[in-house]
């Protein structure tokens, strides 16, 4: 059980690897993969991929070996090579003595895509704390994935404005642990030398990305063993594709996936919609106002969902019963949105409440260290379901089956795994683990339970979208970037984001268009995250402090501009879900994200790989997101190729910038290539857009023609 926890791939077609030692003259040479060089020292490993010639450093540190381990007694180095154990065309394993009298054993293994498995374990591991690896960091090299977050720590410090954007992890120490909210960690990062490094392991540990040392990158994992893929390139490109080797694929997720997606953060069934009229609906008002108001400007929804509360009981989550006064006749009104062609979602969370509580702990289903009564263990919820346990994961399944899914739900926000209390950390599972020991691993395993059953019900016509994943995740969901702070460092905390995950194969990714935290929304900021939302992946409009472009908490709160805006890249997100689709089939069959930063796939260029604030949607799209307040005026860079201007048809070859005028509603949107997806002329379609938002709906006209008998 506790190995079944642990993500393994089986390594099983032969690629060349060929090994030197100033000991021996060893040889393996069935395909020209990697040349690995063991004559620099205690175990100072140098690899080179034989095509390319670009090469991988793993250097000593004061005495140290590259592949070391910590005990109690502090950091311990491999010091002399004993024997061979295993030398044949795709496996080299050898033993050194080490500095505590211990043996440790160093494998070499290559397999599918010539991706080599280093593995270094110790006997005995009894006393072994971490293992951990140096490797070189050369002079200007830059360093990509391992979370989704701007800087590690405190998620507040990726919004303040002291914090340097960029997405080169340089001079940066991750912790590998998956922690609220912004909760998208793996253990793998790809240089701009053209190779990656992924740690198959759940467990947590510690990246130095050359922080603590310029020449070095430090890595070490709570764990008595080390289990290491180097990823050839020769670009990252090719690094990036061969990821899903070691992750698993990513899901394809519906077309209705791609279509824009509105919600708030907590609904209340008002007596009067926003400007006063009577509601007399039979379903719950605000999403009522909020379909009623999309369907008279004409913006496209393909999906609507509900936050919490939103059932009976405790925290409005209670055991899963529908609220009838907050959501009156809910069987009703997901069946009056289907009618619409319109999706239906909700709030879910690995808590149980209330009755479900009781039977949980009953039969051994909570998490151990949580299983008292009481509920002020602590924030959020002491009842959290043992994923773990296959019979506590298919008991919780057949209740979200049985109380939700059936009602003909499409599936589920997934909140709050990341949030397993360090106080827990030391209790023992059922399976031998420590609660510590699968931290990481827990998001995944909740996911994994909601995507397994509403892919029972529902075929593959549902979304599962959780805030926290680790390796694995991304082959059983999409993921939105939690609790996001309003404002023009929010935004940017988001386009950092999205582009981080696309290191990391999590291609399908969306943001709380105008941020989560901080009441202080703003027309500008607004408008400049639908912008950017329009091409990300998921598109989801809210929570907007529970409030809409027709009602924002400034004057004039029917903010004309702003609905105009709504409309305008609701409609171009729209247009783009077969091309969005289409480019999240590459992402599945090829690796290739559909938010492509420039130093992806422009490394030789000096000028895009520094840059952020732009990137690829698909082979076709090029945008340049504007999170400024006061920004008015793009400088927009083109790569190498041809590229027309969206807004205007003008043709402009590539390797120089441009200036672009941005009004509000604009952002800079370039096309190329041939097969490039056919949009509405954009001029015409704000002016459009414009006019029906000038037209203010009488919500009593639309309500007796919606409800008419």
């Amino acid at each position: 059980m506790k190995k079944a926890l642990f993500i393994y791939y089986v390594l099983i077609i032969p690629v060349v690897l060929s090994l030197t030692s100033c000991n021996q003259n060893l040889k393996l040479d069935a395909n020209k993969t990697w040349k690995i060089d063991l004559d620099k020292g205690p175990l100072a490993l140098q690899l080179t991929q034989k095509q390319s010639h670009k090469t991988v450093g793993f250097t000593t540190k004061d005495g140290t070996s590259a592949l070391y381990y910590i005990t109690e007694q502090g950091p311990q180095s491999l010091i002399k090579q004993q024997k061979v154990l295993i030398n044949d065309d795709s496996v080299y394993s050898l033993s050194y003595s080490t500095t505590d009298q211990r043996t440790a054993i160093v494998t070499f293994q290559t397999g599918t895509s010539g991706i080599l498995d280093i593995h270094l374990t110790v006997s005995p591991a009894k006393g072994v704390k971490q293992a951990g690896v140096r490797v070189t960091a050369r002079p200007g090299e830059r360093y990509y994935g391992l979370m989704e977050r701007t800087v590690d720590g405190p998620q507040d410090l990726s919004w303040d404005p002291k914090t340097r954007a960029s997405l080169d992890l340089r001079g940066q120490k991750v912790t590998m642990l998956v922690i609220p909210t912004l909760g998208i960690y793996e253990p793998f990062y790809v240089s701009s030398e053209g190779y990656g490094l992924f740690a198959n392991t759940i467990r947590p540990g510690t990246y130095d990305m050359a922080a603590s040392d310029p020449s070095r990158i430090d890595i070490r994992f709570d764990d008595d063993h080390l289990d290491l893929r180097v990823v050839p390139g020769p670009e990252i490109l090719d690094v990036v594709r061969r990821l899903p080797v070691l992750t698993g694929p990513a899901i394809l997720p519906p077309k209705w996936a791609f279509r824009p997606l509105r919600w708030r953060d907590e609904h209340v069934n008002r007596k009067t919609y926003f400007d006063g009229t009577p509601g007399k609906a039979p379903y719950n008002s605000e999403l009522v106002e909020d379909i009623l108001m999309a369907e008279a400007f004409d913006i496209p929804i393909g999906a609507y969902w509900v936050d919490r509360p939103w059932g009976t009981g405790t925290r409005g989550y209670g055991d899963l019963h529908w609220d009838p006064v907050r959501f009156p006749r809910a069987q009703d009104m997901i069946r009056w949105l289907d009618k619409r062609d319109i999706k239906f979602l909700v709030w879910i969370s690995p808590w149980v409440c209330d009755t479900m509580r009781t039977e949980a702990i009953a039969k051994g289903y909570i998490m151990p260290g949580l299983r008292d009564t009481s509920d002020k263990m602590y924030y959020p919820n002491p009842w959290i379901v043992d994923f773990t346990q296959p019979e506590a994961t298919q008991w919780w399944k057949e209740k979200i089956k049985t109380r939700l899914i059936n009602m003909g739900i499409a599936g589920f926000k997934m909140d709050r795994s990341e949030e397993i209390t360090s106080k827990i950390d030391t209790c023992t599972l059922p399976n031998g683990l420590k609660v510590h020991d699968i931290r990481n691993i827990y998001p995944r395993l909740y996911l994994q339970a909601a995507h397994d059953v509403l892919k029972e019900v529902r075929g593959d016509d549902f979304l599962a979208m959780p805030r926290a994943g680790y390796t694995g995740s991304q082959q059983y969901g999409v993921f939105w970037g939690g609790d996001i702070h309003v404002g023009e460092y929010g935004l940017r905390t988001a386009l950092i984001a999205v582009q981080r995950c696309s290191f990391m194969n999590f291609p399908f990714w969306g943001s709380d268009i105008g941020g989560y935290w901080n009441n202080t929304l703003s027309h500008i900021n607004t408008a400049r995250w639908l912008a950017f939302g329009a091409f990300t992946p998921i598109m989801e409009v809210g929570p907007l402090d529970n409030l809409a472009p027709w009602n924002m908490p400034y004057t004039p709160s029917y903010d004309t501009t702003l609905i105009a805006i709504y409309r305008f890249y609701s409609v171009l997100h729209d247009e783009l879900k077969d091309y969005s689709h289409t480019m999240a089939k590459k992402a599945g069959e090829k690796g290739i994200p559909l938010v492509r930063p420039l130093s992806l796939l422009y490394p030789g260029d000096e000028k895009a790989a520094g840059l952020w604030d732009e990137y690829m949607y698909g082979d076709n799209i090029l945008v340049g997101i504007i999170w400024k307040d006061d920004q008015r005026s793009f400088e927009m860079y083109l790569p190498e190729g041809r590229w027309t201007d969206y807004w205007t048809g003008k043709e402009y070859d590539g390797n120089q910038t441009v200036h672009i005028d941005c009004p509000d509603y604009k952002i800079p949107i370039f096309l190329t290539g041939d097969n490039r997806p056919v949009l509405p002329e954009p001029n015409k379609l704000y002016e459009e857009s414009l006019k029906l938002a000038r037209q203010k709906p009488n919500l009593e006209k639309l309500q007796d023609k919606a409800f008419a008998r």
